[in-house]
């Protein structure tokens, strides 16, 4: 009796910690989607977004190079811009840990009872909802240019999302702890986001790329998010092997690998800096 009475005892306290970090985590998104809702400003970005990209740039390469392709244009960047917008709108809402520092909450948060591997996930989920409005944007232009997904290919997408966006905000953590200028921050993202758009073949296919521009879309992590992305859009379609690169295994391991490494550095450097103010 007594065994069983201690074996339970041990098992509160683990069961009670989860439940605060789980918290934790949980309250830390809801206040940046709340911050988010009263932005109208920062909706309407996260709208119009998804226009500039997908329906001028997207759009134009649509008309001009699709006609050399062996497979449908249209699907292969529309996955490639829902993929795109998951990894950068919640890159670049991780920006306003710079606001969060100067406000001192930043510094709060930090010595709360919590991990702060649970702090920065929270933060890294309430910056993903920029990111899913940008998604109904992409679907929206998508569907204006005709091009359409099938139910289930949009829930498969939709189950990545999470994956998606974490690794988004893991490598944005690393830049958050290195610099605390708002300015720089929003330049800095934009410099690890933009060239990933190009070289990882959000719109432009990299089946052919050599060199050094092979060798950097293979270090990148939207690369392998974008490849994994298709090959669950394209499962058992004949363009598979036209479409997607690699293994959905080896995209799969990669994405977490990359995620996990980035968001242990970035966790530490963004801590340490804090304590440091």
């Amino acid at each position: 009796m007594s065994s069983i009475t201690l074996t339970a005892g041990a098992v509160r306290p683990i069961t009670s910690r989860a439940a605060r970090e789980l918290n934790a985590v949980v309250a830390v998104a809801a206040r940046d989607i709340t911050i988010t809702l009263k932005s109208p400003a920062t909706l309407v970005m996260s709208l119009v977004m998804p226009l500039l990209m997908m329906g001028m740039i997207g759009g134009n390469l649509m008309q001009n190079m699709a006609g050399g392709l062996d497979f449908n244009f249209g699907t292969f960047m529309l996955v490639g811009m829902l993929i795109n917008m998951l990894f950068m709108m919640t890159t670049m809402g991780m920006v306003t840990l710079v606001d969060d520092s100067d406000d001192n909450y930043s510094a709060e948060l930090l010595v709360s009872p919590v991990s702060r591997y649970s702090i920065v996930i929270g933060k890294i989920l309430g910056s993903s909802f920029m990111a899913i409005v940008s998604c109904l944007g992409v679907l929206v232009v998508g569907l204006v240019m005709g091009i359409t997904l099938a139910p289930w290919q949009l829930l498969g997408l939709l189950a990545l999302a999470p994956l998606m966006c974490l690794s988004g905000g893991a490598l944005a953590m690393i830049v958050m702890g290195v610099i605390k200028s708002n300015k720089l921050a929003n330049m800095a993202v934009m410099m690890i986001t933009m060239p990933q758009m190009f070289l990882s073949g959000v719109i432009i296919p990299i089946g052919n790329s050599s060199g050094v521009l092979m060798v950097l879309s293979r270090i990148l992590p939207m690369t392998y998010c974008v490849d994994l992305g298709r090959a669950v859009v394209y499962a058992g379609s004949p363009d598979f092997d036209s479409v997607v690169l690699f293994n959905p295994m080896v995209s799969l391991v990669a994405i977490i690998t990359l995620t996990v490494l980035c968001l242990i550095v970035g966790t530490y450097l963004y801590a340490r800096s804090e304590k440091n103010r």
